[in-house]
């Protein structure tokens, strides 16, 4: 039996793809979206207006990334398993424990992010007159005070498809409002206010999507479930800890790179690798469906120590990976360059930068499933001392080379990241694999 074979009659891998099939069609339309939103604005704000506006938007998004616990990660692996042991109690109080702190955590990343936006414009952004900016784009932080809690659970009942017609949604309305500021020769703020409302109406949107998906599986009053039925507070208060350790660890290191280009260098050459980031893009297409699906079937094939099954559908899902992310980085290697160009004059000189993140990226998508595999074995720390280690050798780096060899550089180191960090996650994952597999 040929490998195609293999995959096209694994039940399992269907149902993923099934599943991914909504979220990677409704991703595609959304990210053909963006990219149509990204080029209006590109055009109407030159390569530093930009630039300055990623800025923006990237600090705001790094502070709410600095305080989150990952809730989606901690809905999944215990929600998930009580909800497959038919304990209900249990997921509600799981579920409310992890909204009640999400939101907390919400409110109090939009306080930090006014406290210290006259800081951030100063001595990051270093653009006077962005505090203003940065206050009103952190509004979105509000909006999205489930966010994370919401998307965990549309994972766990199986409705996740739900997340890209509601990102589809927001894009529709982002990207119409930045058509008109483009007609209209629209400012600096126009641009950010059409963003902040995509991000409003997403969070908002999962928000009451998971609200009508909880009351169906666990009934109206679910929000009742006493916290004292948890069993093992501690245990999930480490889980969720370490998620907020490794979600800190990956913002600072991997998810503001942003931040740092302006620190290092200037708004222009941030305004140069956002675009080229925002073409690399185009791998996180069909890769994000497959994570937020199949996370919560490896959490289910180990709850049930399902070994053998477990590893023959690490190694389908990995084929699959690998063939469309070789065929995506084809096609932005012939036409990068002329992808790029479309954004306007100038933004084709970020092509070589691309080219260092496309390395990385194609690296990490392939085998996107390194984290979620620790996590549902319970391991959540490894993963955060790798990256922790693998982005304290990259800031060094950075400090000593991108200062003297531009942003190609911090691309190169972003790729150097990845390859590192998710080599020794899969190690770990295959190593533990193995040693369950011994145990029976």
């Amino acid at each position: 039996m040929s490998l195609l074979e293999k995959l096209r009659g694994d039940e399992l891998l269907g149902k993923v793809i099934r599943s991914s099939a909504h979220l990677f069609s409704s991703n595609s339309f959304s990210l053909a979206l963006s990219v149509v939103q990204g080029i209006l604005a590109a055009r109407l704000l030159s390569v530093f207006g930009w630039g300055l506006a990623a800025a923006v938007m990237a600090y705001a998004s790094t502070v709410n990334g600095l305080f989150s616990f990952r809730m989606s990660e901690l809905v999944v692996r215990y929600g998930g398993m009580y909800l497959e042991k038919g304990e209900k109690q249990k997921a509600a109080a799981l579920i409310k424990a992890a909204s009640l702190a999400e939101t907390a955590v919400s409110v109090f990343a939009f306080i930090f992010v006014a406290l210290t936006a006259g800081l951030a414009a100063r001595y990051i952004i270093k653009t006077p007159g962005t505090e203003r900016l940065l206050i009103a784009f952190s509004i979105g932080l509000l909006a999205n005070f489930n966010a994370e809690t919401s998307t965990g659970i549309l994972q766990i009942t199986d409705k996740v498809k739900l997340r890209g017609t509601i990102n589809l949604f927001q894009n529709l309305i982002s990207v119409s409002m930045i058509i008109a500021a483009f007609l209209l020769h629209g400012s600096l703020a126009i641009v950010l206010i059409a963003y902040l409302t995509g991000k409003a109406i997403l969070g908002l949107g999962l928000f009451f999507a998971a609200q009508a998906q909880i009351r169906r599986i666990l009934g109206r009053a679910w929000m009742n479930a006493p916290l004292s039925v948890l069993p093992s507070a501690r245990e999930m208060f480490k889980f969720a800890f370490s998620s907020n350790l490794s979600a800190t660890v990956i913002l600072v290191f991997r998810e503001s790179e942003l931040l740092w280009i302006v620190f290092f260098l200037s708004p222009v050459a941030a305004g140069l690798y956002k675009n080229a980031y925002a073409i690399i893009s185009l791998l996180a297409i069909p890769a994000d469906p497959l994570i937020l699906t199949v996370y919560p079937e490896l959490n289910r094939l180990i709850t049930q120590k399902a070994w053998p099954r477990l590893r023959d559908f690490l190694r389908k899902v990995t084929t699959l990976a690998f063939a469309y992310n070789m065929l995506i980085a084809l096609g932005l290697v012939f036409f990068g360059r002329w992808i790029l160009s479309i954004y306007g004059p100038g933004y084709a000189a970020a092509y070589p930068a691309l080219i260092a993140l496309l390395i990385g990226l194609v690296f990490n998508y392939t085998l996107f499933w390194n984290r979620p595999l620790l996590l549902s074995f319970g391991l959540p720390t490894f993963p955060l001392w790798i990256t922790l280690i693998a982005g304290v050798l990259k800031t060094i780096l950075g400090f000593l080379l991108v200062p003297r060899y531009g942003y190609v550089m911090e691309a190169a180191l972003l790729s150097f990241y990845y390859i590192l960090s998710v080599s020794f996650i899969v190690w770990r994952g295959m190593q533990e694999l193995h040693r369950q597999e011994s145990l029976g």
